[in-house]
């Protein structure tokens, strides 16, 4: 086998990331803090919570993004510093170190490469994710509720803010469908290839007799409605329900009727928010879940128009993409990248990064032919 020299790799990463900083423009980015600062400086910038965290969580995005960048630039400014070090020396262990952070420098840059592919119209939007058990019965209920689980626990490795608006228990355990979201930019970006229906395989806990248990949950990915969107709902439209808000198992939560549930009598599209203390609040995040769905219709149809006109045929990605093995072996694998991993118990604990990379650039390559 040919021994690759660590200078190649180097130079070879060096050029990567250089195209890397030309696709995000560092110099743009760096416009944008001292604009977004400038606004977070106001003294008025709280009057408006809600604006007041998009500032801040885009300043901060911003001034993530641009400390990755610059931090790999110094790593590898570094780099062969260590393996001159190394070979002065004759230190195996100073050797097996840069070979190490080599290795590290690899998987960061690849990592950051696949941010410069979310380039898609809504990409760079919050996302809203709707998550329903499917087929199984009481376990798929306890395979929606693991998935939650899977997604805010991704989201909390990332520091990125989650709301959850809506939760539906199921009777036995777990949850018939959950809605939230996850407030960070590129969210919708970076998770839109979960969209479509997961499976688990697992000896099922709730079968006396131990038996093997397939069971199925459909994940939603849609992008937040902001207020450059056009999305028209008429009021007639609407059938508005409220009712208590219940928890698991039935029981309830609420003394009053303060759970909202919309119908969009046009489409069918049914959403509910129960989470917040008022009718109102939840009546706003429910409008809110509504105009997303509405608006990702909208582009579906969009969509599906213009691959008519030149004769395409549309992908769905909306069909089974994953497989998560218990037993009788342990594997989590992707049906479209083909990325997979050994560890279930890890993937379930939110280390999804690999996954959701790989799904990225399979996306690209689709969309490229």
């Amino acid at each position: 086998m040919a021994v690759i020299d660590p200078a190649e790799e180097i130079n070879e990463l060096t050029g990567t990331l250089r195209s890397i900083q030309d696709v995000l423009d560092l110099d743009a980015l760096h416009k944008q803090v001292a604009e977004l600062e400038a606004q977070a400086a106001a003294p008025d910038l709280w009057n408006d919570p809600e604006q007041a965290q998009k500032v801040t969580s885009k300043l901060s995005h911003i001034q993530g993004e641009i400390n990755r960048v610059e931090g790999l630039a110094r790593r590898l400014d570094d780099l062969p510093v260590l393996f001159e070090l190394a070979a002065e020396e004759g230190d195996e262990d100073a050797l097996a170190e840069a070979e190490k952070e080599l290795a590290s420098l690899k998987a960061d840059v690849g990592a950051l490469e696949v941010r410069t592919l979310l380039s898609g119209e809504y990409d760079a939007r919050e996302a809203l994710v709707t998550i329903n058990s499917q087929a199984g019965g009481v376990d798929a209920a306890d395979w929606a509720q693991m998935l939650l689980r899977m997604y805010l626990r991704w989201a909390e490795r990332k520091n990125y803010t989650t709301e959850v608006y809506d939760t539906s228990y199921a009777e036995e355990a777990g949850i018939k469908s959950a809605t939230f979201v996850i407030k960070a930019p590129y969210a919708y970006g970076t998770l839109r290839g979960e969209h479509g229906t997961h499976r688990l395989v697992r000896i099922s806990p709730f079968d006396n007799q131990g038996r093997r248990q397939t069971s199925f949950a459909g994940v939603d990915v849609v992008p937040v409605v902001e207020q450059t969107d056009h999305i028209d709902i008429n009021e007639d439209d609407l059938r508005i329900d409220v009712y208590r808000s219940s928890g698991p198992g039935g029981q309830g939560v609420n003394t009053t009727d303060s759970a909202v549930r919309i119908t969009h009598l046009p489409t069918g599209i049914v959403v509910s928010c129960q989470n917040e203390r008022s009718q109102l609040q939840n009546r706003a995040s429910a409008m809110a879940v509504l105009s997303a769905k509405l608006l990702e219709r909208k582009r579906q149809e969009e969509a599906a128009a213009m691959n008519e006109l030149r004769g395409e045929t549309t992908t769905s990605w909306g069909t089974q993409i994953r497989n998560y093995v218990l037993h009788p072996y342990q594997i989590v694998k992707d049906l479209r990248s083909g990325v997979e991993a050994g560890n279930p118990t890890a993937v379930l604990d939110g280390d999804l990064d690999e996954f959701i990379e790989g799904e990225i650039r399979w996306m690209r390559r689709q969309e490229a032919h």
